[in-house]
């Protein structure tokens, strides 16, 4: 059995982390910490775990195989910088530290479906951000034989745990509920990671994109609708993006329509293409807490381990 720590457990992200690796048939879940909650049963933060007898804790590095950690963005590197971390004990962060380049020293960035063979070889793992998984995915078929356009254009919406816990005067209920507002219009901070993974994913040459960020009014979920201009057949797309996508197990393309309760509580991406003329929208959607944080952080923890990509990660979608 593999034994995992988690550090910075009390977040939404961290609670998931927990469910799953409760039911991953080669994890121990060793140590759960968090200074705010130290002593504390676990099920009084994450309600949903109340069949969890764990503690909050502080962590022994010696007993630990594998550490997550689900700190606050820009918490990571300090934690590091405290704390000695042995040699043979895998990192697994799922902050924003280390996923940019000029930041990363020896992570590697968590996209399974470009980095699959260096992730299984690797020590250090920067999980990726939850619109850059979604946009990422969306994009990197073309970006393979480098036939993304001048121009792209992004509208995204995403849940409201992707603020986090702690409450704002623009993301506490009371402001969410049936509403919808624009946020860090052209500026996420996901873009120099989506530019990056883009360009080593194939894409050579330039293009802008203009990613227009939606809070909406349900609690998880990232809907993202990309569109472009492209001579490619809707044939010649789906052809494309399906032969890109055959050996990775949780991106399915779909002829059909989609809705975001296809995803939400999967590991899944599912992808839908149509065209009219050369307009072209490329729909992906992900479960912003899953695929875009805790569920894609168990499948990079199963290839750094050799286990098979998808353990612990059967989730079935949450249609009703």
């Amino acid at each position: 059995m593999v034994k995992v720590g988690i550090a910075g457990a009390a977040g939404y992200t961290a609670g998931e982390l927990i469910r799953i690796l409760i039911g991953h048939p080669g994890v121990e879940l060793k140590y759960i910490q968090s200074e705010s909650h130290k002593g504390q049963p676990v099920y009084q933060v994450h309600r949903d775990l109340l069949p969890c007898r764990l503690l909050f804790s502080d962590i022994d590095f010696s007993d630990i195989d594998v550490l997550f950690m689900c700190m606050g963005h820009g918490m990571s590197a300090s934690f590091l910088n405290t704390y000695t971390i042995p040699d043979n004990v895998k990192i697994i962060d799922l902050g924003n530290d280390f996923r940019l380049k000029k930041d990363a020293d020896d992570f590697i960035y968590g996209l399974p479906e470009l980095f699959r063979e260096q992730i299984s070889k690797a020590n250090h793992i920067a999980n990726p951000g939850c619109f850059a998984t979604a946009i990422e995915l969306g994009l990197l078929p073309l970006a393979s034989v480098d036939r993304l356009p001048e121009e792209i254009t992004v509208f995204g919406v995403t849940g409201s745990t992707g603020a986090g816990q702690k409450p704002t005067e623009e993301t506490h209920f009371s402001h969410r509920c049936n509403n919808l507002s624009n946020y860090k219009v052209f500026s996420h901070q996901h873009l120099g990671e989506i530019q990056e993974t883009l360009e080593k994913g194939g894409a050579r040459a330039p293009y802008d994109l203009a990613f227009v960020p939606v809070r909406g009014c349900h609690t998880r979920g990232i809907w993202i609708n990309t569109v472009i201009r492209t001579d490619i057949t809707l044939e010649g797309m789906i052809a494309l993006y399906r032969a890109y996508y055959h050996a990775h197990p949780f991106v399915w393309i779909s002829e059909g329509p989609l809705c975001l309760k296809q995803v939400v509580n999967t590991n899944y991406c599912y992808i839908n293409i149509c065209k009219q003329g050369e307009k072209t929208l490329i729909t992906s959607v992900i479960d912003n807490l899953l695929k875009g944080a805790s569920g894609q952080a168990v499948q990079n923890m199963n290839l750094l381990l050799g286990l098979e990509e998808t353990t612990g990660l059967a989730l079935k979608a949450n249609y009703f």
